[in-house]
């Protein structure tokens, strides 16, 4: 009798301990609100989105995900789910900004080409602020990569916030400040995208130290790919892009190493990269060869992506930074465009240039570097402490201080490991699918994620729209069908069931009968 009231006692206990215990749940692309901070003037169709990994890194870097023209949050974050990114998110613990915008990212306006000005890089930078403070991220190690036009918007971002972006990876982008004209509505340059815009290493170079004319300390790293039969956004930009960021970085323009017989995706493809001064990896080109838009068939390669960004690598600095130190590069003309400013201890710079001692960034609430800018703030610091006996320069930028708040991780959704992530915003247990893949010129392009085909009805991208006639995959609901425009791009999803709580006490209920019979016998 006791011991068959001790036997109907534990089961009652692990039923109802299966009903109260809290279900896992992993990590998935959440909605952000409030991200803005108090600025206005941001471009009211931006929205934020993040992705906070289980077991997040303790200050953990931050990689900014970037969608294509068209794109979405949930599209994008699919695309890097197949190369790889969110698995090494997963296993390295840092922070995905996921900006989506269901349109072209506006990179000709002078909104978007100005600091702060109120455009959409503004916004996304924004968004990197709230989550540097909210999530208690790294500051002095935020990256960004994307793909089309979120490719262009990257190569922009490390133009006009170098303070900000350690390094960034590009895909079928262009080169920063690309146009030939500075429209006010959103989209890109036509003459930039068909490869008819062309400058010397030199003017290249210039464009891009004029969006932050004061600026001297370390320069991004970049990392470009490029399909060769790319017919949207013409290849001549890689090869462009190769010319003007090696002036900024003070490269030559013959690469330091050619790589050739490798393969992206289905293609063959030759691999181009510069080393810096003390044997760093700070510019590196992938050409697909035959490869078409993005290229479709090799986007966000984690095999690449990670290591040349250094998210496998630990510690409170940029890895790059970490072994040679913050020094600003040394491109021909400088800050100045005439002789470069001086580094590391000169106390003055030639004819017109700016005074540095290397140019490093303060973090959050540090002091002003010496003629340096601070990774994350607004406020302009007067003359800070010489080094070396040099006096810094003016205008050099520090961090807004402060504390941060205690950052989330919890996600609502299903997993993203093991194949299957729950729809952004849909609420069904079934499987929820968003049609896959890349639209290329009007043809039909392979899904990078799940194998499904989508056929294009529009073909190549249409300036400052999501496409001709069409729209945008919805970032909610249970299916985007086939779009008419320039890319599509989603996932495969699935959320999964969770067991029913009357299942559970019927289990007890019916052990406890079976028991009550024994005893009776």
């Amino acid at each position: 009798m006791t011991q068959s009231r001790k036997h109907i006692g534990g089961v009652l206990a692990v039923a109802f301990g299966a009903l109260t215990a809290t279900p896992a749940r992993a990590a998935s692309l959440q909605a952000v609100s409030n991200w803005n901070g108090g600025v206005s003037g941001l471009p009211s169709d931006v929205s934020m989105y993040i992705y906070v990994p289980d077991k997040v890194a303790t200050n953990p870097p931050i990689l900014t995900l970037i969608h294509y023209c068209g794109g979405t949050a949930s599209a994008v974050f699919g695309q890097a789910s197949g190369g790889g990114i969110v698995k090494a998110a997963d296993q390295y613990g840092f922070i995905m900004v996921v900006p989506s915008s269901g349109r072209c990212w506006d990179v000709v306006s002078s909104k978007t080409r100005t600091r702060d000005g109120g455009g959409d890089t503004h916004a996304i930078v924004q968004m990197v602020r709230y989550a540097v403070t909210k999530y208690q991220a790294n500051a002095d190690r935020v990256y960004a990569t994307g793909d089309s036009s979120g490719g262009m918007t990257t190569q922009l971002l490390l133009g006009l916030y170098p303070d900000i972006f350690k390094a960034g990876s590009s895909m079928a982008g262009m080169p920063a400040g690309c146009g030939t004209t500075t429209a006010t509505a959103g989209g890109y340059d036509g003459a930039c995208a068909g490869g008819t815009v062309t400058h010397t290493p030199q003017e290249w170079g210039d464009i891009v130290r004029k969006m932050d004319p004061s600026y001297t300390g370390h320069r991004a790293r970049v990392q470009l790919f490029h399909g060769d039969a790319d017919t949207t956004i013409r290849y001549a930009n890689f090869n462009e892009s190769i010319k003007e960021w090696s002036n900024v970085l003070g490269l030559s323009t013959t690469p330091t190493s050619t790589q050739s017989g490798l393969t992206l995706g289905t293609h063959q493809a030759t691999r181009q990269s510069w080393k810096n001064a003390c044997g760093y990896t700070v510019l590196d080109g992938f050409t697909s060869a035959g490869g078409d838009h993005g290229p479709s068939d090799a986007l966000f390669l984690s095999q690449y992506v990670i290591p040349f960004l250094g998210l496998d690598k630990t510690g409170a600095v940029d890895p790059e930074i970490a072994q040679c130190g913050a020094g600003g590069a040394g491109g021909a003309g400088g800050a100045s465009g005439v002789g470069g400013a001086s580094t590391n201890g000169g106390t003055t710079a030639n004819a017109g240039g700016r005074t540095s001692t290397g140019g490093t960034a303060t973090t959050l609430g540090g002091a002003p570097a010496t003629g340096g800018r601070s990774s994350i703030g607004g406020a302009s610091a007067t003359a800070g402490n010489s080094a070396g006996g040099a006096t810094s320069a003016s205008g050099g930028r520090t961090a807004t201080g402060g504390s941060v708040a205690n950052g989330g991780t919890s996600a609502i959704g299903g997993s993203p490991v093991g194949g299957s992530n729950s729809a952004l915003g849909g609420s069904s247990s079934s499987t929820v699918t968003v049609a896959g893949g890349r639209l290329g010129n009007g043809g039909s392009n392979p899904s990078p994620i799940g194998g499904s085909v989508v056929t294009a009805n529009g073909g190549g991208y249409v300036n400052g729209g999501a496409g001709v006639g069409g729209s945008a995959p919805a970032v909610s609901g249970t299916s985007a069908g086939s779009a008419n425009g320039p890319d599509n791009s989603g996932c495969s999803c699935s959320v999964r069931t969770k067991s029913s709580p009357s299942a559970l006490i019927g289990l007890a209920l019916g052990s406890m009968l079976i028991l009550q019979r024994r005893r009776k016998q």
